[in-house]
């Protein structure tokens, strides 16, 4: 369906309503953040100390949802990644009004949202009603020790005490903690952090700073080592301080009820109570998460539906890919190996369909960051 769009301000870039990422569906009828964290990916696109801006109504949003061929009913929803939905009074009430519209619409996929803000007792609210009428709500509480002068905007002791709030009300909170840099390396930080975040969340996503193509300069103004041109920055997973990295052993013992992650996708396992369905199970990266033996076993337990090479064609074709190479499909390995180009949002999309991993290569125009499912590696850095 066609959606009405707004007259838009040109200096800024626009991300698709609909659009397929890594771990999940993004899910954003609502673009620009008041907040300006110095990190943020969305600083080269103009879409920071600026007022949202409304693409698609609440209603208009979940009809794009339910036509867009990246949907399938396993697929997770990651809501407002281009804004942070608690901002302002304005976007608070497009996420309740699209809560709603979620249940009434009879979906009941999985939905994250992801903030720095305080969660209002009305969107509090709005969530448990969600909840309660199946649709399975995670609310994501992005603290990681920075201070005002990188996460420019953000209420940190509003944001501390959102943790014991939502958990009374028996909100699942998944701790991001993210991102993981110098200037919130120290060991007295990163415990402050955790003993809170430990007390009040499910589990805990670690990640380093993820450099997306052409964001090597924003990121140097944070971390001057990352200014060495011999850095694969654009290529890792993520960059780790080492400080950061070598402390991660140790964190088990401190928390060891706690599981503390490197992939999103297995925080999301484990809080859902389901089995991996990103490749990840058996791999460098699953013996790299503190996971709990009863999500490794459920991962081990899974048996995933048989799939054959033209599988992967006609999912490539239910996407739109105007031209499809061969397809060698190797069953012991899950694995589908596609000639030719294909661009990030596709491969994630066909993987979790049908959980599998896809290898192409890449289209040389996708400013999507590189990660763990794509097979990229953490990239460590002695500073």
């Amino acid at each position: 369906m066609r959606t009405p769009v707004p007259s838009l301000p040109t200096q800024r870039i626009w991300e698709p309503v609909i659009d397929q990422h890594e771990t999940w569906l993004a899910v954003n009828p609502v673009q620009g953040c008041p907040k300006a964290c110095g990190y943020c990916y969305l600083r080269d696109r103009e879409q920071t100390l600026v007022k949202p801006t409304e693409l698609a109504t609440p209603r208009q949003t979940a009809q794009l949802l339910k036509a867009s061929p990246f949907f399938h009913p396993q697929a997770v929803l990651a809501l407002y990644t281009c804004t942070d939905a608690l901002s302002t009074p304005r976007t608070r009430a497009h996420l309740v009004a699209l809560l709603g519209e979620l249940v009434t619409m009879g979906l009941r996929n999985p939905v994250c949202l992801i903030t720095k803000c305080t969660v209002t007792d009305e969107v509090a609210d709005a969530i448990s009603d969600a909840r309660a009428a199946g649709v399975p709500v995670i609310v994501y509480l992005s603290y990681s020790g920075l201070g005002p002068d990188i996460e420019r905007g953000i209420d940190h002791q509003a944001l501390r005490a959102t943790f014991p709030r939502l958990h009374v009300r028996g909100i699942p909170v998944i701790h991001y903690w993210r991102p993981l840099m110098p200037a919130n390396a120290a060991p007295e930080t990163i415990t402050r952090v955790l003993d809170w975040a430990a007390r009040y969340s499910t589990c805990t996503v670690a990640v380093g700073l993820k450099v997306k193509r052409g964001a090597r300069e924003q990121m140097t103004e944070l971390w001057p080592a990352l200014g060495s041109e011999d850095l694969p920055l654009e290529s890792a997973d993520a960059v780790w301080p080492r400080q950061t990295w070598d402390l991660l052993e140790t964190l088990p013992t401190r928390y060891p009820d706690h599981p503390i992650y490197q992939t999103n996708s297995c925080a999301l396992a484990h809080v859902l109570r389901r089995s991996d369905i990103h490749g990840v199970h058996a791999s460098p990266t699953c013996a790299a998460n503190h996971c709990p033996a009863d999500q490794r076993a459920r991962c081990a337990s899974a048996v995933p539906p048989p799939v054959t090479s033209d599988d992967v064609r006609s999912s490539l074709v239910w996407l739109g890919v105007p031209a499809i190479g061969s397809v060698d499909w190797n069953a012991e390995h899950r694995t589908a190996t596609v000639q030719g180009a294909l661009s990030i949002r596709d491969r994630n999309n066909v993987s979790q369909r049908l959980i599998i991993s896809v290898r192409a290569s890449r289209d040389e125009a996708d400013r999507y960051w590189s990660g763990r499912l794509e097979g990229s590696r953490p990239l460590v850095i002695d500073s």
